[in-house]
């Protein structure tokens, strides 16, 4: 657990980050929302700010007025405890509130916990306004990919910013990193913060494996694609082949064939695919099937954990071949804060390891992020084990 002063530091130092990341955008980009993956960006900032007027200020800020009553319907997400909400499909037709409304509603809630911070503080209401500083950190994650797919799928393929560098190249040689046959311990251990999905830490046995130290490049998956990767059914689950050919997949996300040459959307715009970088953006199915393809496998969460101090990680969220399921002994928390992990634990796979995307202080070896396998709007890679 963080100190309070820190603590509130953290806090306005969050705060202020998800409005960095919106600075570039036009007023007109707040609102869009091209597909029910992705969020307006105002809807991002606006809910984010509805967690900390819900789960603390309400309940614990003496005499609190709530800012707007609607806004609670507006910005819940998926907290059946709290109420009812806005359709997830239907973020996106929400004109009103306006962004000038929603930048204001952040100023009054964050002055709200700043004050009942600086009046008091306990255990509890720390670790509730932690929560709410990691949840808005995840937040930022998906601001940064939204953003990412909603100029993407703008026909002018415009800029958003030239600071954000979303395919840093990977300098080091390839090699195998081998791990033993053995008992190895998984899951978080420390007082660091965590999420209730990390806890339940526990033994795993595993076979000896190797693991690759490094990602896998644009140019390697274009030896794939080449290959007739995308039209091979042998090396795709039945599941993905059926994915692929219903949506004419050819290639990974933002990526464009132009004159023979392959260019992808990036923050600066349309960029020709630097063949160094990491691969991004692409889903479990396609993960798997290069993997087959090149006559490696994934590795699962537990090998990749065991293996992480081995080799840089971070650039990409990695897809693994582990099904996200609950540790032994976990237990959802109470109330509305134990909808926050726990009712996801069917039919997704987990990811590990953070991206470009993923901000300061929020990344962790222990961190089991989890998607559905046909997705790709996050900065998704792969690395491959035997």
């Amino acid at each position: 657990m963080i100190l309070t002063d820190s603590l509130l530091d953290f806090f306005l130092e969050t705060r202020k980050h998800s409005e960095d990341i919106c600075e570039p955008l036009e007023i007109e980009d707040y609102v869009v929302q091209p597909v029910v993956d992705v969020s307006p960006p105002k809807w991002h900032l606006g809910h984010t700010t509805w967690f900390f007027e819900e789960f603390i200020l309400k309940p614990y800020a003496k005499d609190y007025t709530v800012f707007d009553e609607d806004f609670s319907f507006v910005f819940n997400s998926y907290y059946e405890t709290v109420g009812k909400r806005v359709v997830r499909s239907d973020r996106g037709n929400l004109s009103r509130p306006s962004v000038k409304k929603i930048y204001e509603y952040r100023a009054y809630v964050t002055e709200g916990i700043k004050t009942l911070f600086e009046a008091k503080s306990n255990k509890e209401l720390n670790s509730l306004l932690e929560i709410g500083i990691h949840h808005e950190k995840q937040h930022q994650e998906l601001l940064l990919s939204d953003i990412k797919y909603i100029l993407g799928n703008n026909p002018l393929l415009p800029s958003y910013s030239g600071e954000f560098k979303d395919h840093p190249i990977e300098t080091h040689q390839q090699d195998w990193i081998t791990l033993e046959e053995g008992i190895y311990e998984i899951g978080h251990n420390t007082e660091d913060f965590c999420y209730d999905n990390e806890q339940g830490r526990h033994k795993v046995f595993l076979h000896g494996f190797e693991i690759s130290n490094k990602l896998i490049t644009n140019g390697e998956f274009m030896a794939f694609m080449e290959d007739g990767g995308y039209q091979r059914f042998d090396i795709w689950h039945a599941e993905g082949w059926d994915w692929v050919n219903q949506n004419e997949i050819t290639a990974p996300l933002y990526w464009h064939n132009i004159d023979g040459n392959w260019f992808h959307y990036t923050a600066q715009g349309l960029q020709k695919v630097t063949n160094d970088a990491p691969l991004a953006h692409v889903s479990y199915f396609e993960a798997f099937a290069y993997a087959q393809w090149s006559g490696h496998r994934l590795p699962t969460e537990f090998e990749w954990e065991a293996a992480q101090a081995f080799f840089p990680w971070g650039k990409r969220w990695e897809w693994t071949e582990s099904a996200y399921l609950p540790y032994p002994n976990y237990q959802k928390p109470d109330g509305a804060l134990g909808e926050y992990n726990g009712k996801f634990m069917v039919n997704q796979k987990v990811l590990r390891g953070g991206s470009v995307a993923t901000p300061i202080k929020h990344t962790r070896h222990t961190y089991r992020n989890f998607f559905h396998p046909q997705l790709r709007w996050q900065f998704t890679g792969l690395r491959l084990a035997k």
